[in-house]
């Protein structure tokens, strides 16, 4: 009896504990967070932040909620926190690899930028701290409202990129530098001491993409193609030979990736390589006739005979 009574004062407790958790009521954050992972080059860039909304309200200057001259988290709730996963450059300054709360200071003609090491998500926690690097930036006016604050990631190349950041009517870019030339290298040297076909294919096309030995992308890449090739690679060989000015060759490798790509049913590469081959075809120097042999005249006169 004991342990019924037991069994059913512990269901009793758990049904209420039940009750109380589907109680709990969820409604929509003002500034809902959000987080960004974009990759420029090698590096992974990640963005957390909070996005308020202007909801009809001043945001920048005297009657905003973002007074100018005044320290701003960027962001709403905790501070905006940018985490690089390799070392990088914001407008030019050099940052190590890791994590930074961005601070901004707006003003009309001018902004002031900060980063710090980020230690705390309390945005109040940076004050009377030295930043990591700071500079300034003039703020660009946009046509259209952009209603809710965004940080994006932009204009992206190999080696550079735009943090920008947008509210209202108001821009303002970061400009970021990331280096990836000596990673690749080093990865390539290591990958060239026991190299496969997939090895081989990739230093080529960094080395074609990247104005780098051409002779050498080529071996690499007919090194690739030598025992297996797939249409891919041998388009990449065609792009490697036009590139280093090998017309002719270009042609019978693209004319090779376009019956393999036929048989694999890639009209897409078939497509590319016979706009390529007539591309090289008209750049290729003509062939000048071959004049025609005389014909050997007989060496007995007419009328003669042995």
């Amino acid at each position: 009896m004991k342990n019924l009574f037991v069994n059913i004062l512990a269901i009793a407790v758990l049904a209420l504990l039940t009750v109380d958790a589907n109680a709990q009521i969820r409604t929509p954050q003002p500034s809902p967070a959000s987080k960004l992972t974009q990759t420029v080059g090698l590096t992974e860039v990640t963005i957390e932040y909070s996005r308020p909304s202007a909801k009809g309200r001043a945001i920048f200057g005297t009657d905003g909620i973002v007074p100018f001259e005044t320290m701003w988290r960027t962001g709403a709730n905790a501070a905006t926190k940018l985490t690089f996963s390799d070392d990088v450059k914001i407008n030019g300054q050099s940052l190590k690899k890791g994590s930074y709360a961005i601070f901004t200071k707006p003003g009309a003609g001018q902004w002031d930028v900060m980063l710090f090491n980020y230690d705390t998500p309390s945005a109040g926690g940076y004050g009377d701290k030295k930043p990591v690097i700071s500079f300034s930036t003039t703020p660009v006016m946009l046509p259209n409202m952009v209603e809710t604050f965004t940080i994006g990631v932009n204009n992206i190349t190999n080696t550079t990129a735009d943090i920008d950041i947008a509210w209202e009517k108001t821009s303002i870019k970061l400009p970021l530098e990331v280096e990836f030339d000596s990673r690749v290298m080093a990865d390539i040297e290591r990958a060239m001491a026991g190299p496969g076909p997939n090895e081989y294919a990739a230093a080529a096309n960094y080395y074609m993409d990247n104005d780098k030995d051409l002779n050498k992308a080529i071996e690499w890449i007919q090194k690739a193609n030598a025992e297996n090739p797939r249409y891919w690679n041998m388009r990449t060989e065609s792009l490697i030979l036009a590139k280093a000015g090998k017309y002719a060759d270009a042609v019978k490798a693209a004319e090779k990736s376009k019956m393999l790509a036929k048989e694999a049913g890639d009209d897409n590469y078939v497509r590319m390589n016979d706009k390529s081959i007539a591309e090289w075809k008209a750049k290729m120097p003509a062939v000048p006739a071959t004049p025609a042999t005389p014909a050997k005249q007989s060496n007995k006169k007419k009328g003669s005979s042995k």
